[in-house]
């Protein structure tokens, strides 16, 4: 049990040694892979807004969540972000008797951001609950969220991807960290990266709505080609207002297609869960069924 909980959880307390003692094994795993906890309260203001703030926070009472009010001041924004933190932090030390934390860390780790470059505090909060909800749900609808999401647009440029000057972050990322990887049979080539980055042209961010949107002004229309590790692969240039759509289902369609994605997501688990070295018995007997059962059920 307590191999169980090191695994699953950060860490324990005897009540909840004492709690899992009274349930057969199959039972406590059940429990810990199905979270029935509410999520938590959303962080709240405990700062001090200073007197050099362009745009004071003063409606946001102490003790109340700030996540919803949209604010443009670096200071407060600052503020907020380290308040994010210590909140983040508070949850995973009161987690749940779940693997939710622990999930919810792996999601930030894969598509991994860094709140400074985010800046909008917002977007951090928002990219946050993206993750934490999505913990043990669809992992190719999580990549297609994350890929049009605030906080991931701000990173990785995409908000300044545009027809006339494609910014090639997000479409290399999308594959080489996100999606997959750098392994012997990852064959995507230097020209995917740079029509995927065509791909996802022409999103935006609202900073007052504080969510992202489609300027079909900005997008590229042209056909897409993409390599043999693709099929050769055309994704037809799309016009109006559901081109952005269109054509990122497209995009996510083909990369699930293929056969690396699955086995990239299983060893990134396996290292996260159980052992960073994947020795040529572990591929065989336990990553590559993986794969076959997460095509299955993620497809």
């Amino acid at each position: 049990m307590i191999h169980l909980l090191k695994r699953t959880m950060f860490g324990f307390t005897r009540t909840d040694i004492n709690y899992f003692k009274t349930r057969t094994f199959l039972q406590s795993v059940d429990e810990i892979l199905n979270p029935a906890a509410p999520l938590p309260d959303p962080p709240v203001k405990e700062y001090n807004t200073p007197n050099n703030a362009t745009i004071p926070d003063p409606n946001i009472l102490q003790g109340t969540t700030w996540v919803n009010d949209p604010n443009n001041d670096g200071t407060v924004n600052s503020l907020r972000r380290a308040s994010f933190k210590k909140w983040w932090m508070g949850v995973m030390i009161n987690q749940d008797r779940s693997i939710r934390e622990k999930m919810t860390l792996f999601w930030h780790n894969h598509f991994a951001t860094e709140t400074n470059d985010i800046s909008n505090s917002q977007f951090v909060y928002k990219h946050h609950t993206l993750l934490r909800t999505n913990v043990l749900g669809n992992f190719k609808s999580l990549t297609r969220a994350v890929t049009i999401d605030p906080a991931m647009l701000v990173y990785l440029n995409g908000q300044f991807n545009t027809a006339k000057a494609p910014d090639e972050n997000f479409g290399r990322e999308l594959q080489e960290l996100f999606c997959c990887g750098k392994g012997p049979d990852s064959l995507y080539t230097e020209s995917d990266v740079k029509a995927a980055a065509q791909v996802v042209t022409g999103w935006r961010n609202n900073t007052t709505t504080l969510s992202s949107y489609f300027d079909a002004t900005r997008h590229d229309t042209t056909n897409k080609q993409f390599s043999a590790f693709y099929n050769n692969t055309v994704i037809q240039g799309k016009t109006g207002v559901t081109a952005g759509d269109l054509e990122l289902d497209a995009l996510i369609d083909m990369i699930f297609g293929t056969q690396e994605v699955a086995k990239y997501i299983c060893r990134r688990i396996y290292r996260w869960f159980v052992y960073y070295d994947i020795a040529c018995t572990v591929q065989a007997n336990i990553i590559t069924p993986l794969a076959n059962l997460c095509r299955t059920t993620h497809s």
